[in-house]
């Protein structure tokens, strides 16, 4: 059984069975029709992933692999706002006239900050310090810039990563502000664990644990028939992860650098109502 499978199915049901109803509740998010999108919410999930020994990606539905790292390489690589540099139109509802998200995502991991040894971007501080000072405990970044935050389309969701080195491994930690379990769970489980071998691979480093900290995840109203049936689908063998290997640069990868061999899984849940 899929580990990503056997967790995510344990948090719907524990949000759906147990969580907390905000029906007419005052809330932000809204349908497109205008209604206000309430939901099922539980505080405080954490989730542990060892990626030495599976892939997280769920098998009850597909998850479009390679528009997940899109996206993650376009915010921690390309370090870019514009929706134009990135292959999806995920955030085209968000997107300004100047075709960006305001100062949001890649744009704060493009801020070049003063250190000591000199001046870096979060990213660029973060090779550093796993080639220089792996038993550093203060290897961490952070999207989530109170001064930026009047500029921004959208607060971000995940906004922090810490990374520790033990021996070989690189284990990190996502904090998630708020997480859509439907929409977005998995898509970021996703994301940050082929960031983490990313980072691993070229700091001479394997991967180690993930661990996702979500602080209010939740299933939206109209989300939860859609969650119940697929809550019931067939479950599968993790897919095998591939990276090419001959990659020693982190600008160097591409999204076709990355493989999954065998991946079965259930039919695709389609036509998502996304809250806004």
């Amino acid at each position: 059984m899929s580990l990503a499978d056997k967790l995510f199915i344990e948090n719907c049901r524990l949000i759906i069975d147990n969580g907390f109803d905000q029906t007419g509740e005052k809330v932000r998010p809204h349908w497109e029709d205008g209604t206000p999108a309430y939901t099922k919410k539980y505080f405080g999930i954490v989730n542990r992933y060892d990626l030495s020994q599976e892939f997280p990606i769920l098998t009850i539905r597909p998850i479009n692999f390679r528009a997940a790292i899109d996206e993650i390489l376009w915010i921690w690589q390309k370090k870019s706002n514009n929706i134009n540099d990135l292959n999806s139109k995920i955030w085209n509802q968000w997107a300004r006239e100047d075709s960006t998200i305001g100062k949001a995502y890649g744009y704060q991991m493009q801020l070049k900050h003063k250190y000591k040894e000199g001046m870096f971007d979060q990213v660029d501080r973060v090779l550093f310090d796993l080639k220089n000072n792996p038993s550093s405990r203060r290897i961490l970044t952070s999207m989530y810039n109170f001064a930026d935050l009047h500029d921004m389309a959208l607060y971000p969701c995940a906004y922090s990563m810490t990374f520790n080195v033990t021996g070989n491994k690189l284990n990190a930690i996502l904090n998630q502000r708020s997480q859509d379990m439907l929409v977005a769970n998995n898509w970021n489980v996703i994301q940050y664990s082929v960031l983490i071998h990313m980072f691993a691979q070229v700091s001479g480093l394997v991967a180690g644990e993930f661990i996702h900290v979500i602080s209010d995840a939740h299933i939206y109203d109209r989300h939860i028939p859609i969650v119940e049936e697929l809550l019931k689908q067939e479950i599968y063998a993790p897919p095998v992860f591939k990276v090419n290997q001959s990659i020693d640069n982190f600008y160097d990868f591409t999204v076709d650098d990355f493989k999954l061999e065998n991946y079965e899984h259930g039919p695709a849940v389609t036509k998502i109502p996304v809250a806004i």
